[in-house]
């Protein structure tokens, strides 16, 4: 894939439902404006994934788009789901689609940055003063706990009785702890871990595995262990006290979809599941709207952002992420919003706010 400072590279995008296609063409347009300004060869094929590939196929994620991710060198996916496919009573849903892609792939660990822009501080619910400072990294393991463990439903005494089981193992733990040591190391060396060990057996076993590897592999962090209904509340409280924030698959669920409204919109957040070894999956936080798909008002930027990660984590291009990062920034600063952050400026839609930041991209050269 490298040779010297040229990078040929093949990402696979699953445009996926609702306004997915829309953003995923504007942070290809993006990845596209780095190739030409660092030169490198990114080639791009895009297959389905979620409610629209179960229209064409019935199955949420086909092996045609299976086998093209694995031959790729990172994956960039829009969003999945909507109304057409929320029946209940349906054989299989959109999102068991995202589900198997973790699991075919190794996907075991989520990274999902919290870090609110300077001008866009008032847009979030809490007070200026508490948002200010906020930098958090948030590791979700991603392929383990309740939402791979056994479920079904059976009957007791005459009654129906559903059940789900949390499972993780001491590998599971050791490797999602790795990560965010990892991560703490490029950072401001401080790792929270948060469980429910005063009520769960698998969280007693999450919290000494924690912190044996914290321990004996990053001396030089600070470890600290939060309380997941503690850290519900630290989250709105003081933010700004936390670095890198490593926890299991339904804490990291909850947690990171209540930390994603502190810069006030999903639209500007991005995030990386990643694995070893294999492509990683790049994709923005929010779902596929389906109430505005097609109107050409999605906010692209966190797609946009996306692609930065798969820059940085996938092919290892630093300065190529920062470019992309660089130039959101900037449009930003310029004043340029899509209408879920326009609070009463004029606002502008999905295809402009891509062009403007490539425009920025292509200007920086």
């Amino acid at each position: 894939m490298i040779k010297g400072e040229f990078v040929d590279a093949k990402i696979v995008l699953l445009p996926g439902d609702g306004i997915g296609p829309e953003i995923v063409e504007q942070a290809q347009l993006a990845l596209q404006a780095i190739a030409n300004r660092f030169g490198h060869q990114f080639s791009f094929e895009s297959q389905m994934i979620g409610g629209c590939a179960i229209d064409e196929t019935g199955n949420p994620l086909p092996d045609e788009s299976i086998e093209a991710c694995r031959a790729a060198d990172a994956i960039l996916l829009g969003a999945v789901g909507g109304p057409k496919w929320d029946d209940p009573r349906a054989k299989t849903r959109p999102e068991v689609g995202l589900l198997k892609i973790r699991k075919e792939l190794g996907l075991f660990a989520n990274l999902r940055p919290i870090c609110p822009h300077a001008d866009l501080l008032d847009a979030s619910p809490l007070k200026r003063e508490i948002i200010e400072g906020v930098d958090i990294l948030f590791v979700r393991e991603l392929t383990g706990g309740i939402y791979f463990g056994d479920s079904g439903r059976r009957n007791e005494g005459g009654q129906e009785v559903a059940y789900n089981e949390m499972n993780y193992s001491v590998g599971e733990v050791e490797r999602v702890v790795r990560l965010a040591g990892e991560a703490a190391m490029k950072r401001n060396r401080r790792v929270t871990s948060v469980d429910k060990a005063n009520v769960l057996e698998v969280s007693r076993l999450w919290r000494e595995v924690a912190e044996r590897v914290i321990r004996d592999e990053f001396p030089e962090v600070q470890y600290d262990v939060v309380l997941v209904d503690a850290m519900a509340m630290h989250l709105i409280s003081h933010p700004a006290d936390f670095d890198v924030v490593v926890t299991g698959n339904m804490f990291g669920d909850i947690l990171t979809d209540e930390a994603s409204m502190l810069p006030g919109s999903l639209g500007l957040l991005p995030s990386a599941s990643l694995g070893e070894p294999g492509p990683g999956l790049y994709e923005p936080i929010h779902g596929s709207a389906p109430d505005i798909a097609g109107q050409g008002i999605a906010n692209p930027l966190a797609t946009i952002l996306a692609s930065a990660m798969l820059l940085r984590h996938s092919l290892n291009l630093q300065d190529e992420a920062n470019a992309i990062e660089a130039a959101v920034a900037s449009v930003l600063d310029e004043g340029h919003r899509t209408p879920d952050i326009a609070a009463g400026r004029e606002p502008v839609g999905t295809t402009t706010m891509g062009k403007l930041v490539t425009d920025a991209i292509a200007k920086a050269s």
